[in-house]
């Protein structure tokens, strides 16, 4: 990325734009664009909410559900020795298009995790968004690289975020409408996932599935953190996780622009006193004993709404978010690894019976090889996995 769109390499992920300007000059310019997002997302959104009433669970099982972001950043071999320790089998591997001269090891990276379903992320810049021609090109090469390994992408990340590069629902429209009309000409074996909105801001979610233009999403994509709202059971204009997924689910029903597929591609919980590489203030860091308490319990609830594929953590190596902490040259194990393979070791093979929440905690039930598990947990207290024939 080029000034001012530029890389914080402590947090992986794009520096707060410093050019108060630019901004200015750029939303001025997204104005009619901005005004059309909240127009549909007012006539929208409150079908959706009806909506939500009356839409049954679908069927996810524990063995599509769990997914893990794993960074070329990271030495290969152990990513690869961690991953397999971990025991998760679904991949989602980032490749920002400002890196096309790195595509051979990000090739090398992603053909080393064999056996395993790998997504890729294509992550924007500026150029690529004001670029098509150079945009098109790029993508052409990394279908062709990577025919036969992946046929699986993630096209655009965090599309409202202006320091992520674009300044409307309708930059990003047209950016993955390249991508798609690539897919009908010469790639229609390609799955693609859009539109990938961060955090809980249904009116861009909204206008990106309701619009006119020639694009359809193979799966629905959401970064969907909650992390500043602190634990996964707390509400949001009324809302908490499970509420949110079942809004976006409606959403994603209504719309004839997407397939019936919701993914949450990214979320974690940024960790207390890991300064720079937290990707957030610490004010809404948490101590690694609630990260570990809140990613599973984010989990739990996700998979009980049975309207989520598949869950990504974000991610397996990072010293300000991720299952291991690779400072100072050591790779440490946080708890919350354990407890993530400790997670998946019961799930991997269930399938969902029942939820319910009361005043005495939460339980969630399934049915695996092993016998009925009942999953219980109270907001200060760990899941208790137990098994019944």
């Amino acid at each position: 990325m080029k000034e001012p769109f530029s890389w914080d390499h402590y947090s992986d992920q794009p520096s707060i734009i410093r050019d108060k300007r630019l901004k200015r000059k750029m939303r001025r310019s997204a104005l009619p664009s901005l005004i059309k997002t909240f127009l549909i997302a007012l006539l929208v959104l409150p079908i959706a909410f009806i909506v939500t009433f009356f839409l049954p669970r679908k069927k996810i099982t524990g063995g599509e559900f769990f997914g893990m972001g794993v960074n070329l950043n990271n030495s290969p071999s152990i990513a690869l020795e961690m991953i397999h320790e971990l025991g998760v089998k679904k991949l989602l591997i980032r490749i920002p298009l400002w890196e096309m001269d790195r595509l051979d090891d990000y090739i090398a990276f992603i053909k080393s995790f064999k056996d395993y379903h790998i997504t890729v992320a294509l992550l924007q810049d500026r150029v690529h968004i004001s670029n098509h021609t150079l945009t098109k090109r790029h993508l052409t090469q990394i279908f062709t690289s990577f025919e036969g390994i992946c046929n699986t992408y993630v096209i655009g990340s965090t599309i409202n975020r202006a320091k992520w590069g674009f300044f409307s629902v309708n930059e990003y429209l047209e950016f993955y409408a390249v991508a798609y009309a690539l897919k009908k000409e010469s790639f229609p074996n390609l799955k693609f996932i859009g539109s990938n909105v961060i955090d809980f801001e249904l009116h861009f979610t909204t206008h990106t599935l309701f619009n006119l233009k020639d694009i359809y999403f193979d799966a629905l994509g959401t970064l969907l953190y909650v992390d500043r709202r602190g634990a996964p059971e707390n509400s949001q204009m009324g809302f908490n996780l499970m509420g949110k997924i079942n809004l976006i689910d409606a959403l994603m029903r209504l719309s004839f622009k997407t397939a019936n597929e919701l993914i949450i591609t990214e979320t974690n919980w940024p960790i207390k006193n890991t300064a720079p590489y937290a990707p957030t203030s610490e004010h809404e860091c948490v101590s690694e004993e609630d990260y570990s308490a809140f990613m599973v319990r984010y989990h739990l609830l996700a998979f009980a709404t049975q309207k989520v594929a598949c869950v990504y953590w974000h991610q397996l190596i990072a010293p300000g978010y991720g299952l291991i902490d690779n400072r100072e040259g050591t790779m440490r194990k946080r708890s919350a690894f354990y407890a993530y393979q400790t997670m998946l070791s019961h799930l991997c093979d269930a399938q969902f019976s029942s939820y319910q929440e009361s005043k005495n905690g939460h339980t969630l039930v399934c049915s695996t090889p092993r016998g009925t598990l009942h999953i219980n947990w109270t907001l200060t207290s760990t899941p208790i996995y137990t098994y019944k024939a």
